[in-house]
């Protein structure tokens, strides 16, 4: 374990004891270190924490080959899962395979339950503990599901009911990032928001709330295109979790559009997502929305899935 710092950014197997002394593998990038130990990040996004001390054996790997599975292949579940990961809330709670989240409000991703996997309890009592959650935390409760899912079913038989406000859902579209297109010369990309970037972002009304979910992530940046001498004129949020990219948060000054800004952040952001090695990307938006849609198809963006939110 010696010369850790050597590690990080590398790809490692690691074996390592477990508390109660059997052993187990982690495989994946290595994106923190001290001298306690390491941090492997899964190719899914996910991490291990690995002490120091409960290190049996260390091995650098080569880097995986890009992977077959095509990005539109991925289970909805496991999409689900990364998703969250690239705008994670700052309070993320368990319930069995679903994730309570919380963050004061802030966009409904971050304040809501995503709805895949088993909860571990009966229909009525997981309802009633998500019901708990959110009143509890002074939060509208609603879940995220995936449209035509055995949830939704469950969650309207249970007399939940959709949102038709600007929060109704969106639809979820991803490609495979084998090249990475030029990124723009006139864009910037920053490990913070700048005030100017969270300015354009028309959801920020709490911005250290914003800032918790939009800088949560270990590998995150904030595009911004400046155009006829005004700064961020045009601006995006790209996320990088494992093997996977997220793009998000496109925004062009309506000044300014019909310019190519947007093309600009999206060039940009996958350019930069590729560099730390992402091979798929997903993003949100809404079913809708024609101009952003249009903006993503020559990229390779399919749709995925769509989710919307239900609300008791």
């Amino acid at each position: 374990m010696a010369d850790l710092q050597e590690l990080l950014g590398r790809r490692v197997t690691v074996r390592h004891r477990l508390v109660d002394g059997s052993a187990t593998d982690v495989v994946g990038r290595v994106v923190a270190v001290d001298p306690t130990g390491l941090v492997v990040q899964r190719r899914d996004g996910s991490e291990a924490s690995v002490a120091a001390d409960r290190v049996v054996a260390l091995k650098v790997v080569p880097d995986r080959p890009a992977r077959s599975r095509r990005a539109l292949d991925v289970d909805v579940d496991e999409l689900v899962r990364t998703t969250s990961r690239g705008w994670p809330a700052p309070e993320s709670v368990p319930l069995g395979e679903w994730e309570l989240r919380a963050a004061g409000a802030f966009t409904g991703r971050a304040n809501s339950v995503a709805v895949v996997g088993d909860p571990g309890r009966p229909d009525a009592e997981a309802l009633a503990a998500v019901l708990d959650f959110y009143t509890s935390r002074g939060l509208e409760p609603q879940a995220q599901v995936v449209v035509d899912s055995a949830w939704e079913r469950r969650f309207l038989a249970a007399g939940w009911t959709a949102r038709t406000d600007y929060r109704g859902g969106a639809v979820v579209q991803v490609a495979d990032l084998h090249d990475a297109p030029q990124p723009d010369a006139q864009a910037t990309v920053t490990a913070r928001a700048s005030d100017a970037w969270l300015s354009r972002y028309g959801r920020v009304d709490d911005v250290e709330a914003a800032r918790q979910v939009l800088e949560g992530p270990r590998t995150v940046g904030f595009v911004e295109v400046a155009d006829d001498g005004v700064p961020a004129a045009a601006v995006g949020r790209v996320v990088v979790t494992g093997e996977w990219a997220g793009v998000a948060a496109v925004e062009t000054l309506p000044e300014h559009r019909r310019r190519g800004l947007a093309d600009a952040v999206v060039r940009t952001s996958l350019a930069w997502a590729h560099e730390r090695g992402a091979t798929r990307v997903y993003l949100q938006t809404m079913p809708d929305n024609r101009a952003a849609l249009a903006l993503y198809a020559p990229y390779g963006f399919v749709t995925h899935h769509r989710y919307r939110y239900l609300m008791p």
